[in-house]
This record gives C-alpha cells, structure tokens and sequence, in this order.
C-alpha cells in the first residue's frame, strides 16, 4: 500500500462543517485491493490480539464488535486503517470517533478520514495505522506501545497547556472563536477588532508592570510587607557570605528558592544545617545567581485564585509523596501510585506520574532512606519539596472552607500587585482562621498561575476558573465575532467580493477582503497572490483593526484545509459551472458542488445563504440549508422566481433594466443598471448577475437601499479596482479589453458582451489552460473562434504538465469544431502577443486579451496608453 498524500482539514469541509479537525489520507492500495480481511489467513484474530479495544467500534453494525464483524465477512484495507487510526489516538489518550472511507474515481485509491484531536498526532496516526496494517497482513510483530508513546510525546509537545485549554474549553461553549497563535500558549479569541489575546493564564488586560512586580519575589515581598500583608521573613543572596547573614538573623530552618524560579524549581524547604544550606544555595543558583532565603514556616502549602480581583478557588497542595505498607520499598511503592488511573503521561490526566529526580534523592537522604527503603504501615514519605503538580503533586479543594477574612486579603494582594489573574502561595495550618491569628504567611504572587489544581483536584469539588477569565475577557454585551461574508462560485467570486467590500467600507465599516490577486485592508494590499485560501481568511479575522471580512473562497482551498473560519453570517455562490473537473477528485458537477456548499452550509443558522437562482446545482443546494435562503436571478419571470415570490421571499431581480429587490410580489428598485458602472452600461450581463448578489446579500444585511445604491454608482471598474475583470482601455483608434475568462464559461460570458460590441475586427489573444481537461480546452477554443476575427495563440505562464503542442493542438481542434473560419498565429510569450495585436491594430479593432497573468498585461497595455497620452500633450 503507498500513502499518496496526507492533509490536515481545519475547518468546515467536503466530509463535515461540524466536525473541523480531520485528517484525509490519499491512499493507494495497489495489490490489497485485491485482498478483502476475509481473504487473509489469520487477519481477525491478529487484529483482535494486537488491539482488543478495537471491540468497542460498532461500525455499522451498530453494536459493540460490530467493527470485527466486519472484518469477518470482508472489508477493505481502507476502511481497517481509518478504524486502527482512531483507536491507536484513542489508546495514547486522544478519544476521537469520526470516520469515513471513500473510494475516489482511481479504482483501489480511497481517501480514508478521521477526526483528530493534535494535528501532528493524526499525521502520525495516519503514517502508523499503514505501517501497523501491513504488518498484520504479513502477520509480523509490531511494537504498537512505541507508537503510543511517540504519540503522547508529540501531543505533549504540541498541545496547549492544562490551563490556556481550559480558557479555549470555556470560550468554545460560549461560542467565542479562538485562534493559535504560533506554536506556543498563544491564543487570539475573538476575530478583528473584537479579538483578546492571552498566552497561558497572562492576558492583554494583565499589567505588564504587575507581571514585573510578581516576577521579581524581592519587590513583592517589600510591597506586601508595606501594606500589612504577612510575609515570610528573610533576604536575598548570591554568596555564602550573604547566605550566613541571612541565617544568622532569621536562624534555622529556612528554604531557599532562585529569585527568578518557578514550578519549585530549584527549591530546597526545612533546611537545618549550614551543608545542607550551602548545597541548597548551589542547586538554587542552577536557576539564577540571586537565591531567596527565608525562614520555613510549618504548615500546609495553599494556592489562592484571584482572577478580576475575586478569589474564585483556593486548594491545598500536597508535594507528591507514597503511603508505607509494610512491605513494599519506596521504588515498588512509586511504581504502585504511578498505576493510579489518575496519573499519566505529562498533562493528559488529572496528576502527573511521580519520576525520580535529585529533589528525591535529596529528601529521602535527610530522612536516612534510600528507594530500597521498606517504609513503615501507613508512614507518609515525601518525594519532592514542593507540591507543583507537575512533579507529582495532589490538591485538595479548600475554597469553601476560607475564613471571610483571607478572602479579603487575598483580593486586597491581587490589587496590591496589580494583576489581573492571580496565584496566591499561602503557608499556613490553614485558610480557615485569619492568617494573623494561625501565623501563616504569604510566600510568592505567581503571575501566571496554574489552573490544573483547581480543574480537576485529586479531592474535593472541581472549580471552573476559566469561566470567570472568560467573564473579565467578554463581559456581558461585548461581541466577539465580527460580520464575515464569504463568496465562492465559479466565475464572478472577485468582482463580487470587492464590490461588497466598497459597499461595506462605503456604510463605514474598516473592511478586510479577500481575492485572488491580493489581501487588502481598506483599499490597502498586505499580500499580493493569489489569497482565496484559509490561511488569507485568518489573516484578515486576526487583524485588530478589522471590523467586517468579506473572503473570496476558492475551491482549492476548502479542498486542502477546509475553511478558515467556523461559519460566517452571508455565503454566496455566484454561479457552479465546469471548470477545474479532473483535479483534486472533483470530475464532475455533483461534485464540485459538493465542495461549494460548504460555504452555505456553514452560515450561521439565522443568517442568509445568496445563490443563484438560475442555476440549477444553486438551487438544489438551496433546497437542503439550514439557514435562510435568497435567490437573485436575471429572469424575474422564471417559474422559479415566480415561486419564490409567491411564497412572500426575498429576491434580488434584473427587471425592466433595473437592478430590483423583491419582496415577495413587491419590488424595491435600486437602480437602473445602465447607471451602474461595473455593467458598462448594461451591456455586461454576467456583470449584472454579480451586481445582484453583491445588492440583495447587502439588502440582506440590513444596509440601506439608498446606500446600496450610491456605492454601486461609486464603484469604478478598472485595473486598480477590478484587475482583470473586464478592464477596457481606450485608445484613440482601437480598444484593449483584459480579462481572467479561463474556462468555457468565461468565455460565453465574453462573448455575449461582445456579441453587443461595434468593432472592425475583434481580436483574440487566448491560451489553453494546461490544467483543465482536454474537452475544456477545446470549448473555449470553439467560443473564441465565434467570437474572433483573429486568433493570436500564446502560452500560459505554467503549462501544468502538458506541452505547448499538446495545448495547441486541441485548440486547433476547437477552432475546427466551431464551423468558422478563423485565422490565426502563435506568439509564445504573452506580453509580446499582446504588443504585436496593439503594434498591428487596425481602425476600430476592438483586441481581447484573456490573460492568466494580469498584470502583466496590464502594465503593458497601460505603458502603450501612456505614450499615446503623452504624445497627444505634446503636439
């Protein structure tokens, strides 16, 4: 079996909207195809050995070992591999049940889809799930546990931490959309103008000078003392000099701690003799040459949450520790707590499993213990000298046991520092009396404080703190999102997408677009390409300046990633017409609509899907959507139409010569489409089609009519607004005309417009597109050679596989096919085309150059105007 190709899916896609995170393998199962599981000698029960929980997937059978069942009767390797893929996350602790198993038109390729939960674990998933199905075809052993934990070390290393997950868990049920910033705890919630940002439990509300204060345990210290807070007494030191200062003021036992540590790294508690300070002092300096020395208090060890200035969880932590039996040595006995279902692999349970480190060794030495050490029944030893959880610690939920009094003065710290979100270390026998009374004193304010301990403690009741960041973050009434629009369809996508931009920015709105030629802000291009992806969706949905995206979605796009937004409130679909079939398993029409119908199945349920009434593939999709539907159509007097009128819906209508919006039977005329620009003069039907989607998906928003209007008469087709899109250039004697018409579509859309054009000749500079099907190339050779005089042949910028003779042979063959004759010459490179067809003009010529690198050509054209401007000021 050969792996053809592996995609992370990030959004909406072709196999779910709901379901975002998939990963499809193009897999080719050559000789396997042959072989269903029934007819492998042995195949079930290697299977059933090697992954017994595999009985738990019903398949279709719908009941537990339905999936063997299965593999009993026959299935095909695809369908064994998706199911291994799932279960294989699923043992390194990654529970993900979606699947799907397709063969594509290539008899024994299928894409095989699963659901993941890290991108990096299903990529993995998918290359192990190969790896581990042929080996029980040739019946070899597999190391399954090695993949197992490669996977848990890849969601280690990838996954956000315990804490920024929680907070992204709370946004996500409240519907706040959140993106990954990077590869670390950086997060954007919210899109545009009305995104947060917070990295692990630090937000963009977090003072920068507080996170300074807390961060430097020194000048904490001093700013708590002068507010009357209890603090541990002590000093700060970088020799043994200063160390023996220190002591000799406070006396035994002290701790000693780095300035500039955290998680207790470095940390060494009850120290009671000078070598075990001067030790302690030298492990402290691992981590930063200033140590903290204090005097240890006895006590518990507690951690207060103060978020917005409200203590909203308290816990005590216990270091990680093993209970004697008798019998057991303290090794037995670690290897014993470490099988508590509890604990696992880094993060992924409520407790870290306990590991062996110098900070054990350390402690079990003061005691006279070594891991051979039997302890005694019920004897409590100590293996780390703090109680991070990372280390192996456990927690005990304390907040409702806090006196009224340290809830007071827990909030008073958190202003006292200034810090948003806040972790209060306490020692102290307790919270339940004032601190001034128990002695307890406060020994550090973390600034990016751990939420795991309050999520999921070993004992008592789990607090959801994240909530409460989330309240600080989006208080009541304050939006996240902001309006996205998002276009696709066949032919029209960018004109439509920049008209609705200019109608959007013209109602005063900063306007983010999308388009095939460019990223723009405004009127301003960031990137220049083609950005019709995800990636260029949320480049506009993290710009914080951005109040109302409108994306152009091309189809290439949703195929390799999905969309890159969660759902948006108006889709459009200008039209669904042949183009592109042959690639990427899309042949024909059912299945390009598949992919179109993404963008309206993902609006939101209230919002508007915008299609073509005059298009069949439109309105059947129109007719399975959730969410509410409007037509536009260039045939107010089609039975379709008619229908929708009559059942009081909103349409948009090309009526009279009137651009017109129909409420059921009553008609709301915008203008005249003469009066609108960008249908020059009426005469471009297919323009028309677009201004209509642009006018009723804006009517739809609840733009105003007169608005509408206005920013239809305002914008100016041309080479800055509209590159590509019609763009006609006047010279003295003859007109050039450029556009991006590419498939068999296009070119009637040209065509018509030329059939209303007065020319002496009309010239052709056209080019097959090297990845369309033969038949496609030959169609647009047929139209061209309708409606041209003359033929200039050149070539594309990238053949895409196929030679220029290969090209222009089946152009010839459409030329022939037309039943005209048409005269014709190949000029290989475009711009030289284009300045032959201008150099050899004739009197009212009226020259077309359908380019697929526009502006190149542009610049060309526009340098010959240039020149005929300048001349003409001169004489």
């Amino acid at each position: 079996m050969k792996i053809e190709k592996i995609q992370a899916l990030r959004g909406p896609n072709i196999w779910s909207v709901k379901r975002k995170k998939l990963i499809q393998m193009r897999l080719d199962l050559e000789e396997m195809e042959q072989s269903p599981t029934n007819t492998i000698p042995g195949f079930r029960e290697r299977i059933e050995t090697l992954m017994p929980s595999l009985y738990t997937h019903r398949c279709s059978e719908g009941v537990p070992g339905g999936f063997f069942s299965r593999i009993e009767r026959g299935t095909w390797m695809g369908h064994v591999i998706e199911h291994i893929a799932l279960e294989i996350q699923t043992l390194a602790g990654m529970d993900t049940g979606f699947g799907r198993t397709r063969e594509t038109k290539t008899p024994g390729v299928y894409n095989v889809v699963f659901s993941y939960l890290e991108e990096n674990v299903g990529i993995y998933a998918a290359e192990a799930s190969v790896r581990i199905a042929e080996a029980l075809i040739a019946g070899t052993e597999y190391d399954l546990e090695a993949d197992i934990q490669n996977m848990r070390k890849i969601r280690e290393r990838d996954r956000l931490g315990p804490s920024t997950g929680s907070i992204v868990e709370e946004a996500v049920a409240r519907d706040i959309p959140w993106i990954r910033l990077g590869t670390n705890s950086l997060v954007q919630l919210g899109y545009g103008i009305n995104q947060m940002r917070f990295q692990a439990t630090i937000t963009n509300k977090t003072s920068h000078i507080a996170v300074d204060i807390a961060c430097n345990k020194e000048q904490t210290k001093r700013m708590l003392d002068a507010a009357s807070i209890p603090v541990a007494n002590g000093g700060i030191c970088s020799t043994e000099e200063g160390l023996k200062e220190i002591i000799n003021k406070i006396n035994y036992p002290i701790v000693l701690k780095p300035l500039d540590g955290n998680h207790g790294k470095g940390a060494s508690i009850n120290v009671k003799t000078w070598e075990h300070a001067v030790a302690g002092l030298e492990f402290a300096q691992k981590y930063g040459s200033r140590v903290i020395v204090e005097k240890f208090i006895t006590g518990f060890d507690f951690r207060v949450l103060v978020i917005d200035n409200k203590v909203v969880a308290a816990a005590q932590r216990v270091p990680a520790h093993v209970k004697g039996n008798g019998t057991d040595t303290i090794e037995k006995l670690i290897e014993t707590e470490n099988l508590d279902p509890r604990r696992g692999y880094g993060h992924e349970n409520v407790l870290t499993e306990i590991t062996v480190d110098r900070d054990t060794t350390d402690l079990l030495e003061k005691k006279g213990y070594t891991l051979e050490t039997v302890p005694a029944q019920d004897e409590i030893v100590y293996l780390k000298s703090t109680a991070n959880l990372s280390t192996g610690g456990t927690s005990v939920d304390v907040t409702d046991l806090m006196h009224p009094e340290n809830i007071f003065l827990s909030e008073r710290i958190s202003r006292v520092i200034g810090l948003d979100v806040c972790g209060i270390d306490i020692m102290a026998e307790n919270l339940t009396q004032p601190l001034k009374e128990n002695g307890g004193v406060i020994l550090e304010v973390n600034a990016a404080p751990g939420f795991r301990m309050h999520l999921a403690p070993s004992e008592g009741l789990p607090r959801n703190v994240a909530a409460p960041v989330i309240d600080m973050l989006y208080p009541p009434g304050k939006p996240s999102r902001i309006p996205i629009f998002a276009i696709t369809g066949t032919n029209g996508k960018t004109t439509t997408t920049r008209l609705l931009a200019h109608i959007v920015k013209n109602n005063g709105y900063r306007v983010g677009f999308t388009t095939s030629d460019g990223i723009y802000i405004q009127n301003h291009m960031l990137e220049k390409g083609d950005t019709t992806g995800p990636f260029s969706a949320e480049y506009i949905l993290k710009d914080p300046t951005v109040e109302f995206a409108v994306l152009e979605t091309a189809r290439g796009g949703i195929l390799r990633s999905g969309l890159g937004f969660s759902r948006c409130d108006i889709g459009i679909i200008t039209n669904i017409q042949e183009d592109h079939l042959g690639m990427l398993d899309i042949h024909n029409l059912d299945d390009l609509s598949r992919v179109k119908r993404v963008i309206p199945k993902s609006v939101k349920k209230d919002g508007w899907a915008v299609l073509n009434g005059d298009d069949a593939e439109c309105r059947k999709i129109g007719a399975d959507l959730e969410c509410n539907v409007a037509y536009f159509s260039m045939d107010e007097d089609s039975p379709f139409i008619k229908a929708e009128a009559k059942a009081g819906r909103v349409t948009a209508v090309y009526e009279n010569g009137f651009i017109t919006i129909k409420k059921g039977e009553w008609k709301i005329r915008i203008d005249k489409a003469s009066h609108v620009p960008l249908t020059l003069g009426g005469r471009a039907r297919f323009m028309i089609e677009n201004v209509l989607a642009a006018t009723l998906a804006s009517y739809l928003w609840g733009f105003k009519t007169d608005d509408i209007s206005l920013s239809l008469q305002t914008f100016i087709p041309g080479a800055a607004q509209t590159p590509g899109r019609m763009n006609i250039f006047e010279f003295k004697q003859f007109k050039v005309m450029i556009d991006f018409a590419h498939n068999p579509a296009g070119y009637l859309a040209v065509e018509e417009f030329l059939s209303n054009t007065e020319a002496s000749q009309k010239i052709g500079i056209i080019a097959g597109v090297g990845d369309r099907r033969d038949e496609d190339i030959r169609d647009c050779a047929t139209i061209a050679a309708r409606m041209f005089d003359h033929i200039i042949i050149r070539n594309e910028k990238h053949l895409r596989g196929r030679t220029e003779e290969n090209i222009n042979g089946l152009l010839l063959e459409g030329f022939k096919a037309s039943g005209k004759e048409v005269t014709y010459e190949v000029i290989p490179k475009e711009t030289e085309a284009i300045r032959h067809a201008i150099d050899n003009a004739q009197d009212g010529s009226f020259i077309v150059a359908l380019s697929d690198v526009v502006t190149n050509a542009i610049e060309v054209v526009q340098g010959y105007l240039d020149i005929e401007n300048e001349e003409s000021m001169q004489s």
